[in-house]
């Protein structure tokens, strides 16, 4: 598995380096596009779930402890987990997505259109099952009855966003304000009432991050199992996340395109994950009042990913509430949900398995790519000519 999973992560970083190389100033531009900051509002709520909020808190300790990451500090090695790398996979999907499918049509395949989105259905579920697994480590001593409330209530709120575009952009925007807010309030929390590093001990954190750069050859194959359950996870989202930010590029050149898919959403995690390592350094204990605001805001952010991918499933396998109506929608839906992630909970599925089939689907593409190379270059012309 080590094998496959390092093979395939170097593949398409390599690719994306290809695409940003050599055709940097093709013209990006989606079916419905938005601004910039709307869209990289939607990439970041859509390709990150609650893990981001509060996982980090749980992984410094593990990182710090375990000598297979001894080459750099946990910081580093936090951000390496969720960092530019993962970012790049969404980038280059999403660049298929605008510029290629349109001519290749591969998804448009029977096969790899119901492969592909059962994949979309299953990630989706696992994010929600994640989550159901999680919230013990959230929110101390809630009981089953209370998890599985919550679960039913976030898979509603889901399903009910997947159906109102409007919405799911307005709650997009909205989580990414909420999280800058719970970033700013963290941190001053830590650096003078909690503590008396102040500032610097911000800035001397952001610092330790370039330890990752220094090692970014590492994380290109698994260090750990617990890193190639990450590569994993972030291979079964890369292609369903690109399709779905793919339709609200605004008009982007490529290497502009690559610079909001990649360096924008590392930025906040950055400094997400400097505020968070000042409370492991400094051992502070999470107030109640700060852990039920990062509760509320990784809530948010699972419905924010959720929704996404539900809404793309449907649109591609026509379940959509215009096409179905809302009696049908809604039900099928959730329903959908809720018996998948009861299937993890209760079954051996694991996301690895997922992966895979991802990988194999990007096997799939390259090998098609190569046989219809002149379709390639005809879209990429197309692309250039709108541009001019």
């Amino acid at each position: 598995m080590s094998y496959i999973i390092s093979t395939a992560y170097a593949a398409v970083l390599l690719s994306a380096i290809f695409v940003i190389v050599r055709w940097g100033n093709v013209h990006c531009r989606g079916q419905t596009p938005v601004g910039i900051y709307t869209f990289v509002a939607l990439l970041f709520t859509a390709g990150l779930d609650m893990g981001l909020v509060m996982l980090p808190l749980t992984e410094f300790p593990a990182y710090a402890a375990d000598s297979a990451y001894g080459f750099t500090n946990p910081l580093a090695i936090e951000f390496g987990m969720w960092g530019p790398l993962v970012w790049m996979m969404y980038f280059l999907s999403a660049f298929y997505f605008v510029v290629l499918e349109p001519r290749l049509r591969i998804f448009e395949i029977a096969l790899v259109k119901w492969v592909y989105n059962l994949t979309v259905i299953a990630t989706c579920a696992f994010t929600c099952y994640l989550f159901l697994t999680a919230l013990p480590s959230y929110i101390e001593g809630i009981s089953m009855p209370a998890r599985w409330a919550i679960v039913v209530a976030v898979i509603a709120a889901s399903v009910y966003s997947s159906s109102n575009v409007s919405f799911m952009k307005w709650l997009a925007v909205t989580s990414t304000w909420m999280f800058v807010t719970l970033a700013v309030v963290a941190l001053l929390a830590a650096a003078y009432y909690y503590s008396d590093i102040g500032i610097s001990g911000l800035a001397s954190n952001m610092g330790l991050l370039s330890d990752y750069f220094a090692n970014l050859h590492r994380f290109v194959s698994p260090i750990t199992e617990y890193h190639e359950f990450y590569l994993f996870w972030w291979f079964s989202w890369s292609i369903m996340i690109g399709q779905f930010v793919s339709m609200f590029v605004g008009g982007l050149r490529t290497w502009r395109l690559a610079v909001a898919m990649i360096l924008l959403p590392s930025i906040p995690l950055a400094v997400w994950f400097a505020v968070l390592y000042i409370y492991f350094q400094q051992q502070i204990v999470i107030p109640a009042w700060l852990n039920w605001f990062m509760v509320t805001v990784g809530i948010i952010f699972v419905v924010n990913s959720l929704d996404s991918l539900i809404r793309l499933y449907g649109l591609n396998l026509g379940w959509t509430k215009s096409r179905l109506g809302a009696r049908a929608y809604y039900p099928l839906h959730f329903l959908l949900q809720l018996g998948l992630v009861m299937a993890y909970q209760f079954t051996p599925f694991r996301i690895e398995w997922v992966g895979v089939i991802v990988i194999g689907i990007y096997a799939a593409i390259y090998v098609l790519i190569l046989r219809h190379h002149v379709h390639v270059r005809a879209a990429v012309t197309e692309a250039r000519c709108a541009a001019a």
